[in-house]
């Protein structure tokens, strides 16, 4: 192989991911990969697969997979919301230079909708953090 491959293969699952070592160590000279652990993202559980015992260096590679992967979700999410604004920037653009009525009728509705609902969500964010930073709360 041109590379090293990783001690370690993560299976991006929804929530977690399942926990591999990689073996290229053997007489044929294959990558085996054994299940060692499934992870939950969310709440931080850690389950070692069957009757596994994980060793310190297992737990270490984990706990740093763990936060890298938080971390990238964390940028995604953020990213997602400047897409969004975007988005809403270039409904907006098409809402005044080429809808139809007929489409206009098909998404009015949601769209004042769900904006209404960001905008009163936004508006008790806000209060809230001035009023904690006024020491009001």
């Amino acid at each position: 192989m041109a590379g090293e491959l990783p001690e370690y293969y993560f299976r991006v699952r929804e929530n977690g991911a399942a926990v591999f070592r990689v073996d290229t160590e053997n007489r044929q000279r294959r990558i085996d990969m054994d299940q060692i652990a499934v992870i939950n993202i969310k709440n931080g559980d850690v389950k070692p697969h069957g009757d596994r015992k994980l060793s310190d260096e297992d737990v270490d590679a984990i706990s740093n997979w763990m936060a890298e992967r938080k971390a990238l979700l964390a940028r995604r999410d953020i990213d997602d919301i400047h897409r969004a604004v975007d988005y809403l920037n270039i409904t907006t653009q098409w809402v005044q230079s080429k809808a139809e009525d007929d489409q206009l009728d098909d998404v009015t509705d949601a769209l004042l909708l769900a904006m209404h609902d960001l905008r009163s969500v936004l508006v008790r964010k806000k209060a809230d953090r001035i009023m904690r930073a006024r020491g009001e709360k």
